[in-house]
C-alpha cells in the first residue's frame, strides 16, 4: 500500500476528477479517495503521462456522501506563470501518510531541469519544476502548491530530490500541468478493435 496526495481540479455530470503524481498511482490494483472530512470513495485512474508525473483521477460523484460534497470544492488554479523567487508558498499534502498537514516556504527557484526515473519502464525524463523550501515529504505527492491567495501554482512531487535532501523540495508547474491534466480529464479511451496500429518497429542502428 502507499499514499500520496491529490487535487480536485474539475467536475461533469458524472465525475469529480482529481489531479496528482503518475507515481502515486502506477502500479496500483484498486484505488481509495479520502476527502477533507475523513470519507473514503473508490477511485479509478482517468489517465496518466509519465513523462510528466501527472495523473488525473476519477471518483462518481453518486458514490460521494451529500456531507462530503458540502466540505469539498474545486481547486482554483493559477497558471498564469507570474510566479516570483522568494514569493511566499504553501504545500498541502498527506506527508508521511499521516493525513491532511500543511508547510510553508518560499519559490526557491523557477525551471530547475530535474531528471526522474519511471518506476514501471525505468525510463528517465527531464522536467522543468519550481523549486521551494515548504517541506515536501513521501505522501505530499500530488498535493497542492499554494500562492497567499489559495491559488494551486503547482503539483508537489516529493520523489523528485532524494531522501535526504533538506530545505530542496520540487513541484510541477500549473503552466505545465494545467494543460495536460485538461487533456487526460478530456481524452476518451479507444477500445483495442479501434485503436490505430504502426506496424514497424525502431532499433539502434550501430556502425556495422
Amino acid at each position: 500500500d502507499s499514499a500520496g496526495s491529490g487535487i480536485i481540479v474539475s467536475e461533469d455530470d458524472n465525475y469529480l476528477y482529481i489531479a496528482t503524481n503518475n507515481h502515486v498511482v502506477e502500479g496500483a490494483k484498486t484505488l481509495t479517495v479520502q476527502f477533507c472530512d475523513e470519507n473514503t470513495v473508490a477511485a479509478e485512474v482517468k489517465g496518466t503521462s509519465a513523462s510528466n508525473d501527472l495523473a488525473v483521477v476519477q471518483v462518481k460523484k453518486d458514490d460521494i456522501e451529500d456531507e462530503t460534497k458540502d466540505a469539498i470544492e474545486i481547486a482554483k488554479i493559477n497558471d498564469s506563470g507570474d510566479e516570483k523567487v522568494g514569493e511566499p508558498v504553501i504545500a498541502i499534502g498527506n506527508a508521511l501518510g499521516y493525513g491532511q498537514s500543511v508547510t510553508c516556504g518560499i519559490i526557491s527557484a523557477l525551471n530547475r531541469e530535474v531528471t526522474a526515473q519511471d518506476g514501471t519502464t525505468g525510463e528517465t525524463y527531464a522536467n522543468t519544476l519550481t523549486q521551494t523550501d515548504a517541506s515536501i515529504n513521501p505522501g505530499n505527492s500530488g498535493g497542492a502548491l499554494l500562492n497567499v491567495k489559495g491559488e494551486v501554482i503547482g503539483i508537489n512531487s516529493s520523489k523528485m530530490g532524494g531522501d535526504y535532501v533538506d530545505g530542496v523540495g520540487f513541484a510541477i508547474p500549473m503552466t505545465t500541468a494545467a494543460p495536460i491534466i485538461n487533456e487526460l480529464i478530456t481524452r476518451e479511451k479507444v477500445s483495442e478493435d479501434k485503436a490505430a496500429f504502426l506496424g514497424i518497429n525502431g532499433i539502434d542502428v550501430d556502425d556495422s
